[in-house]
């Protein structure tokens, strides 16, 4: 007997299969829960304003570098209002090392503006309102829901957890968005927030996308992956 359930738009049948995939992904939740810690984003901040603009500053950057730059940064901007009345070429100036940093001074820019003009200086807390924010897609909606507000609407899905998701056969898809929809088919919602950085960590620790280090992999005896890559 199949069931029926929404996810998105779209209407998905659950069958034995699917619930054999769904029984694979829990152990593999399971292992990775018993492998690292409690993980969260790396990013460092104060408040939701601080995290979106971190958060919109790491794209195609490190979490690492983005640190370096928003330490002092934070310093000087801490409220929409202060990142509104940013001055383009000055901003451009103290951000320039995460890269792309004129379309990113623009966005974040243009996006605390709105914030003071339609949210009251405050991040909002829905998918939809944060998807109106110049820069802002769904990964970064993800991030920001899930870390400010502890709200899970979908998965965040980044190089590294599209690359780990492909290897262990939770995915077939290389678009963000089907990834993520395939993500959150097979965990359940309270979930959501940790299975990517899981995948985050597994990624960069040991699931490399040139040289993956199968050996000592904690899913090697789950993945379909493994296999190819220790030959």
């Amino acid at each position: 007997m199949t069931k029926t359930y929404r996810l998105y738009t779209k209407q998905w049948i659950v069958t034995e299969g699917v619930k054999k995939k769904i029984r694979r992904a829990t152990t593999i939740f399971s292992v990775l829960l018993r492998t690292y810690p409690k993980e969260r984003t790396m990013l460092t901040y104060e408040n939701p304003v601080q995290l979106l603009v971190a958060v919109m500053l790491s794209a195609q950057c490190t979490d690492a570098r983005v640190n370096m730059v928003t330490t002092p940064l934070f310093q000087k901007y801490i409220t929409a209002r202060d990142f509104a009345r940013a001055k383009q070429e000055t901003f451009e100036k103290e951000i320039f090392s995460t890269g792309f940093y004129r379309a990113k001074t623009r966005n974040i820019i243009a996006t605390a503006l709105i914030l003071e003009s339609k949210f009251e200086g405050n991040v909002p807390r829905t998918m939809g309102e944060l998807l109106t924010l110049p820069g802002v897609a769904r990964k970064t909606a993800n991030v920001v829901l899930s870390n400010a507000y502890h709200i899970s609407e979908g998965i965040a899905v980044d190089t590294h957890v599209a690359r780990t998701a492909q290897r262990l056969g939770l995915t077939n898809s290389s678009d963000p968005k089907k990834i993520e929809r395939d993500l959150m088919a097979l965990f359940p919602k309270k979930h959501w927030a940790s299975i990517s950085y899981y995948l985050i960590r597994l990624g960069r620790t040991v699931c490399a996308a040139r040289a993956p280090r199968c050996e000592i992999c904690p899913l090697k005896a789950y993945c379909p992956s493994s296999a190819l890559h220790s030959k």
